[in-house]
């Protein structure tokens, strides 16, 4: 028989393509230190999650009208809109739990208390106002010491200060045309602070010396600028009264959510800088918002959330815009009215994040946010927007900080059994399959290698974060991937055991191993697919690194494992079946003959006699 074509398997290709996959891994890892090896170690870090280390749980309580049990379907669609904020940037671990009827508890792996708590408990209410009126909170000092010791000479000195608070924001749309344009503001609060400090010295000749320093402090009220008469009485008192210094302004005036998110009324509200604003009903609501992205602006170059508003917000916003821009100067800053009367503020639970002047209109409902920070403040704003507003209004109940030493004795736990069972399935390879148990150990260290890489890159770009349960997932991948060649090598034998070469019993096996793989591993993936989809909580992570890890078992077998046994095939060990290569015909009970993939050398007559004797039997039957 002769062997097959070595034209229909090319394992050196195979072999190319995944040591390729493993590179491009690397790289993807290691990033912007490719050429810095002395911090290769630091990139190569995995995501715990919260029972593998620290992290924070906060508790929040629904308020309701009375102490009320609140709707079960507002609960249900809270928790499911906290947990996209949480899980925004990626799959991060969070837990969020509905416990009795009015209570959430939110564990977020990683992060500061305060920061989860900024992230779960705001309320994300935008709105779009115009501003009547702006002025500077914080009040004016002034300060004159009066010494007066005994000296010979004179001296006078006035020195005096001041600051002026702004904000500055951005807002862009493109125009119908597709050409961009952007409306750039710098609000200026013309009553802005004014410390001042003035020393004067005036030291008279005199026998004896009469200090008599005196100081004075007086609050100096900031005359607002705007349009004061558009304003409410009542809401202009809760003007003068606001402070923005103070971090808890609302409670300070008695507000309550209602209050200063009341989209019917006029408000008071705090911007960047310690500016206070008056602000108008507003026009356009957060639930307009059909769609919010963070991105890179192409013409500043600085981060941005672009904002698409519905058909109605959008007519609204147009009609706003259109409204503030017939009172855009472009010499505003000669006249601070101005400078306040054409801008349109953007407020976000009751704060302020931008005050731009209008310089044109925007009917087209595109709207960009800027100046807003960095990548993660861009990225924070656009998931509240995208994800809405909460139905409910929460309170913080508590806040725990949970240390890692528990997590880290699990996750001592969790290695070791692990190793037990990959110890347990390398000794069984040799032990019943021999020389092929090389094979089936490299496979599992490819399977762990392709694994490691693919959870450090998660880690690194989707914020991927790996618990007790996604540990529990990869233990189970080393059944996956010794079920794979397990079968790939009962076929094999099976080839064997008929009769055929080793080269045509690794074809002919693979053909039939393969379908079997495949659907095994369907079968696995979809079951991990619909656990992710409907389970909750730690099960989520196990159904991750469960459908991962059969993915990577599908690469390994196809790239690794059947390659490597066509090379050794092609090898005197394994191709004559030594009998420590595990395909030795003898002892797996092979029907003769079975023929060897490779040249044997030619038998010798054993005496010259015997061939004489086997020519005679010849002639002999063919005279019969």
């Amino acid at each position: 028989m002769a062997p097959p074509s070595k034209t229909g398997s090319k394992p050196g290709r195979a072999l190319a393509t995944l040591a390729a996959l493993v590179i491009v891994m690397l790289i993807g890892i290691i990033g912007k230190d490719l050429g810095n090896p002395s911090h290769w170690h630091r990139d190569f870090k995995v995501g715990l999650g919260l029972d593998l280390s620290s992290g924070t749980q906060v508790t929040l309580g629904a308020v309701t009208a009375k102490s009320q049990t609140p709707p079960a379907s507002d609960m249900k669609q809270a928790v499911s809109i906290i947990t996209n904020r949480v899980n925004g940037s990626g799959n991060t671990g969070a837990q969020v739990q509905q416990v009795g009827g009015n209570l959430i508890n939110v564990s977020v792996p990683g992060k500061g208390s305060q920061e989860v708590v900024n992230e779960v408990s705001t309320t994300a209410q935008l709105r779009f106002r115009a501003v009547l009126l702006a002025g500077s909170s914080a009040p004016s000092v002034s300060a004159t010491p009066t010494p007066s010791p005994s000296s010979s000479a004179g001296a006078h000195a006035s020195p005096s200060a001041s600051a002026s608070a702004s904000t500055k924001a951005f807002i862009s749309r493109t125009g119908r045309s597709g050409a961009g344009q952007t409306l750039a503001s710098s609000v200026q609060a013309a009553a802005s602070p004014s410390p001042a400090a003035s020393a004067s010295s005036s030291p008279k000749a005199s026998a004896s010396a009469t200090p008599s320093p005196s100081a004075t402090s007086t609050p100096a009220a900031s005359t607002p600028v705007g349009n004061p008469s558009a304003v409410s009485p009542s809401v202009m008192k809760l003007f003068d009264k606001l402070n923005c210094s103070n971090p808890n302004w609302k409670k300070a005036l008695g507000y309550t959510e209602p209050m200063w998110d009341n989209p019917s009324t006029q408000i008071v509200a705090c911007g960047t800088g310690g500016i206070k604003y008056v602000l108008d009903k507003a026009v356009v609501l957060g639930t307009d918002v059909t769609a919010a992205s963070a991105g890179i602006d192409s013409t500043s170059g600085g981060w941005v959330v672009n904002l698409t508003l519905n058909s109605k917000a959008a007519s609204a916003f147009g009609a706003l815009t259109s409204n503030q821009f017939s009172k855009y100067f472009p010499t505003a800053t000669s006249n601070p009215n101005n400078a306040v009367l054409d801008q349109t503020a953007i407020v976000l639970d009751g704060n302020v994040i931008a005050a731009p002047e209008t310089q044109a209109a925007i009917p087209g409902g595109q709207v960009m946010i800027s100046n807003i920070g960095g990548q993660t403040q861009a990225t924070q704003l656009a998931n509240e927007l995208n994800y809405g507003a909460l139905p409910l209004s929460f309170q913080v109940k508590q806040t725990l900080t949970i240390s890692p030493s528990l997590g880290r004795n699990q996750l001592t736990a969790g290695v070791i059994a692990g190793a037990i069972g990959l110890a347990l399935v390398v000794v069984y390879s040799f032990l019943y399959y021999r020389g092929l148990g090389i094979v089936s150990v490299f496979s599992l260290a490819i399977a762990a290698l392709l694994g490691f890489l693919a959870i450090v890159l998660l880690s690194r770009y989707q914020n991927f974060t790996l618990d007790l349960a996604g540990i529990a997932g990869l233990i189970v991948a080393i059944g996956i991937t010794a079920d794979s060649f397990v079968v790939f090598f009962e076929r094999l034998r099976d080839e064997v055991r008929e009769g055929r070469s080793l080269r045509g019993a690794v074809e002919s096996g693979w053909k039939r191993a393969r379908r079997t793989i495949i659907v095994s591993d369907t079968v696995s993936f979809l079951a991990a697919l619909l656990l992710y989809i409907f389970a909750v909580g730690q099960v989520k992570g196990f159904a991750y690194t469960l459908g991962l890890t059969t993915l990577i078992d599908v690469i390994v077998v196809f790239s690794f494992t059947k390659p490597m046994v066509t090379l050794l095939a092609r090898t005197r060990f394994y191709g004559q079946g030594h009998k420590w290569s595990g395909l030795d015909p003898a002892r797996l009970g092979a029907r003769a003959p079975w023929r060897s993939s490779l040249p044997r050398r030619s038998a010798r007559p054993a005496s010259p006699g015997a061939a004489r004797t086997a020519g005679t039997a010849r002639t002999t039957s063919r005279e019969a």
